[in-house]
């Protein structure tokens, strides 16, 4: 379901600032000078940039959508194909890839010469060894999905895709453009037609190979994505993005469908992580074979790639 034509892992990072605060804060009928406030910080900008880097995939379908992914000089981290039309996968193939090294959680290792030395007017994505700070010391913004933004508890929705896409628009001087994608996609979710099924769902980020087991709260857009397509999120009640989460606690929630989220690799694995957990045969999911993987950024954070993510988990469990 890639329909970025019209229109996106890195996984576990810490959560984020409310959307409300980060939409664009220029003054009224001013251009450049243009100020975001992004992670609550404000971030200026005297033209629409030129030279961006990537540092996480989520930015991707926004600037599609705009046609300014041809304004990336250079890119880093996973991008898997799944994600992507033929059209965005042809332009991410022109740009250069710094590096898609990560850690065993999926974090993305690259130093900051690397960053610094493609000479960005913009980097989309913090990461942990390359902070907003370190870069604004050598005058270079940084935007970050709002919802990935540190401390944030605010629950996210779908109008956050819309709210980021106009808040791009403004930063790239496309506002006419953000206009006409905001519209598509909200045509998009109106055809959306999953009243609530009366069955509980929890989504899931496994660890392959063993070790935890993580689920998502209600700060996070997998709460509203579950809601969307007609479940309960048995995890909702938590205002927490993303917790560590025992098979005990799952197996006292039983959820009746299981969404599991990977960044990269073999998806049977990832679903294997957590069938092959003794005692996961106890689960409903599992027993009646009602477990899908997703890739990451079809639910997080919110971007146009929610959407396909949703309605891929509607067309799944349609019943």
């Amino acid at each position: 379901m890639k329909k970025i034509a019209v229109l996106s892992a890195v996984l576990l990072v810490a959560a984020g600032c409310g959307a409300a605060d980060d939409g664009a804060a220029a003054d009224a009928g001013s251009g450049y000078p243009l100020t975001v406030k992004n992670c609550g910080v404000d971030v200026t900008f005297d033209k629409a940039p030129e030279r961006t880097v990537l540092l996480k995939s989520a930015a991707v379908p926004y600037l599609q959508d705009l046609g300014v992914l041809d304004r990336v000089t250079a890119r880093a981290g996973q991008y898997p194909k799944e994600y992507y039309d033929e059209a965005t996968l042809a332009a991410l193939d022109k740009i250069p890839l710094l590096t898609d090294k990560t850690d065993t959680s999926g974090h993305l290792q690259i130093s900051k010469e690397v960053v610094i030395s493609q000479q960005p007017d913009l980097v989309f994505g913090e990461v942990d060894n390359l902070s907003r700070d370190t870069l604004a010391a050598v005058d270079i913004p940084l935007l970050e999905e709002p919802a990935m933004c540190p401390d944030n508890t605010t629950a996210p929705t779908f109008d956050d895709i819309y709210a980021q896409l106009t808040s791009y628009g403004k930063v790239f001087d496309r506002p006419n453009e953000a206009a006409t994608a905001v519209k598509a996609l909200q045509e998009r979710m109106a055809k959306i037609n999953a009243p609530k099924s009366g069955r509980t769902a929890a989504v899931l980020y496994p660890t392959v190979g063993g070790g935890v087991t993580y689920a998502y709260g209600s700060a996070s857009m997998a709460d509203p994505q579950l809601k969307a397509a007609g479940f309960e999120n048995v995890f909702g009640e938590s205002k927490e993005r993303v917790f560590e989460v025992t098979l005990e606690e799952l197996l006292g929630r039983n959820p009746d469908v299981l969404i599991l989220l990977y960044g990269d690799g073999d998806p049977a694995k990832v679903e294997q992580a957590v069938t092959s957990l003794p005692g996961a045969e106890k689960l409903k999911a599992v027993q009646n074979k009602q477990v899908m993987t997703q890739l990451f950024n079809f639910t997080e954070p919110p971007s146009p790639l929610s959407i396909d993510g949703l309605e891929r988990i509607v067309e799944r469990f349609k019943q």
